[in-house]
């Protein structure tokens, strides 16, 4: 596998602190008793043949299952030992989860947890391959891998419309929503949790994501936030990460309102606990996922008002 990684003998030893001839030798004894060819030596570099492809793909499950029941022994001492692989998306990471880290660490202090962030699309397809035993994002998983993932809802955060103090919002409580059009904007990336969410509610008020003016498109909201604070633009962000700016009043968020109805909107997004259906759960991510769920105050008034808009169409 070393040698598949790295298409090099030498680099494959390297990797491995063992020395070339061994790697060779280990490679020519496979080749030997099984009467194939796993590589093509061509020059100075090495090509793997089809045989080579087969062997890859079930040398990987060998591997996987080594590493799996290596997981499953640790946890036979009751919780003393083993790791939790977490991928969170970069608010959710940064905001909401280190406080439920600290809990879980509180109650099981010997426990490692390894926490990878990116934007949300990224953790849902490394949550798919098994890069991670729990994966945490705010917003909606893609229609295209629900059918691999189970989802519960852990969590809820807000979007907010915010504003620094050189914009001309940033004495109003409220705007029209026809007037998002006439600002510019600075957007996160396409894969963004938050941007899937805010394009979501832009359809929503029938204003196509395409009206907006959008100057910048940045894959960081502390730099996005930062921009905003300069008063460059508007930007939709994670109630989570404003709330010490907006107390301290370096931002300000406005409302938004219906141009003809006494109504005001609110982009609340749930923030989810996503695994595989059929991949191995370990012991511990069980323990810690039973600790997520608990209740939620934003969470409630949001299933709370999902329910009287229904009952008022009734």
């Amino acid at each position: 596998m070393a040698v598949v990684e790295h298409l090099h003998f030498t680099r494959a030893a390297n990797a491995l602190y063992i020395t070339q001839p061994a790697v060779s030798a280990a490679i020519q004894n496979l080749e030997g008793e099984y009467g194939v060819k796993l590589f093509h030596r061509i020059g100075r570099h090495i090509e793997i043949t089809e045989a080579g492809k087969l062997l890859e793909i079930e040398a990987q499950k060998i591997l996987d299952r080594v590493a799996i029941t290596k997981r499953g022994l640790k946890e036979l001492n009751n919780l003393q030992r083993g790791e939790l692989r977490l991928g969170a998306s970069f608010t959710v990471g940064n905001y909401w989860l280190p406080e439920q880290i600290s809990q879980f660490k509180q109650l099981y202090p010997n426990l490692s947890i390894n926490c990878t962030l990116a934007n949300a699309d990224k953790i849902v397809t490394g949550t798919v391959k098994g890069l991670y035993d729990l994966g945490l994002l705010a917003g909606e998983i893609k229609p295209s891998v629900q059918n691999n993932l189970e989802h519960k809802i852990v969590g809820s955060d807000r979007l907010q419309i915010v504003v620094g103090k050189s914009h001309p919002w940033f004495e109003r409580h409220t705007i029209n929503v026809e007037e998002l059009t006439t600002t510019n904007w600075i957007m996160r990336e396409p894969g963004s949790g938050t941007q899937q969410i805010f394009e979501q509610a832009l359809l929503k008020w029938e204003i196509s994501p395409s009206q907006l003016k959008v100057i910048f498109v940045l894959n960081s909201s502390e730099m996005i936030k930062t921009l905003v604070e300069k008063g460059i633009g508007a930007a939709a962000v994670p109630e989570l990460m404003v709330k010490k700016e907006i107390q301290f009043s370096t931002l300000h968020c406005v409302k938004i309102e219906h141009p003809t109805q006494d109504i005001t909107f609110d982009i609340i997004r749930p923030i989810l606990l996503i695994k595989h259906f059929q991949r191995f759960q370990t012991k511990i991510s069980k323990v810690f996922e039973t600790m997520l769920i608990k209740p939620d105050k934003n969470l409630k008034l949001f299933t709370e008002r999902i329910g009287n808009v229904k009952q008022k169409a009734k």
